[in-house]
């Protein structure tokens, strides 16, 4: 049986939230069963500032709220709201990093990073300044002039990060932007991002199927239930920052926070998993 979640009150003296989603719930028509519910009620609040992390089984839902609170999907119920306003369709107040590499193969680095600035209306000369400021901030000086197949699958997500960085996003939605990357890259590429979002401070609902990372990243972690996704259980990481990945998954904390955090998602990962065992024996 899931278990049952009641919100905890806001601290008295915590900021509104940036992002609001209300009841929010997704149906996909299916012409084999009439249609198909992947969210449904899904509540949740983030802060100004705050990173926090989605996590749930494979296939539960957690991509298409992402894809609701970009604008790329819209709700079949319900609402989002970014500082109070309803957001409808794609919003400058939002970036978004997918997990596979949306870079523009036939432009250079620089004119992929300037792409956002001039959209938004800035000048050339005004773009590519901006856009050389976030390469260096990602490591990729020198690398102006190449194109992404010139670029290591590392060299790409830096590139996707600067893109998204460069037009200073209130809310930054993060879908497993690192699933594809070796294990030390990976590492490599989650200190960075850390670095970078404290360097510009936005609010951001980061997708992932590692807990370690989850844990690792995030001032909280939200459990997904099995599809249809909704809200299952909120943790709060209370481990110092600045963190580096490799120091903080030796903290005593960090390994209480993964049993505590696990205990709750295993549930929801037999389910799941004995619903495609089911699917796949009939």
């Amino acid at each position: 049986m899931r278990s049952s979640r009641t919100p905890e009150p806001p601290a008295p003296d915590a900021p509104p939230p940036l992002l609001e989603l209300r009841a929010l719930g997704k149906r996909f028509a299916d012409p084999g069963q009439g249609g198909r519910t992947v969210v449904r009620d899904f509540d949740l609040e983030v802060r100004p500032g705050e990173f926090c992390a989605l996590i749930g089984p494979t296939g539960c839902g957690k991509s298409t709220v992402l894809s609701m609170v970009a604008g790329l999907e819209r709700p079949s119920s319900g609402t989002v709201r970014a500082d109070g306003v309803p957001l409808s369709g794609t919003d400058p107040r939002t970036g978004f990093v997918f997990q596979s590499d949306a870079v523009f193969p036939w432009k250079t680095v620089l004119a992929n990073v300037a792409a956002g600035p001039r959209f938004r209306g800035a000048g050339r000369r005004e773009a590519a300044e901006l856009a050389r400021g976030w390469i260096r901030k990602v490591g990729l000086s020198g690398f102006e002039r190449h194109y992404p197949h010139q670029l290591s699958g590392g060299m790409r997500k830096r590139v996707a990060l600067a893109q998204t960085f460069v037009n200073r996003p209130g809310v930054l939605l993060m879908d497993e932007p690192f699933s594809g990357l070796d294990a030390q890259t990976r590492q490599i590429m989650a200190d960075e991002l850390l670095e970078l979002w404290a360097s510009l401070g936005s609010s951001v609902l980061f997708v992932t199927h590692d807990l370690e990372e989850a844990i690792t990243l995030a001032d909280r972690v939200v459990v997904l239930t099995a599809r249809p996704a909704t809200v299952k259980e909120e943790f709060t990481v209370d481990l110092p920052r600045p963190r580096t990945v490799r120091d903080i998954r030796f903290q005593p904390r960090f390994v209480e926070l993964h049993e505590k955090i696990w205990s709750s998602l295993s549930g929801e990962v037999q389910i799941a998993y004995a619903r495609a065992t089911a699917s796949a024996a009939g």
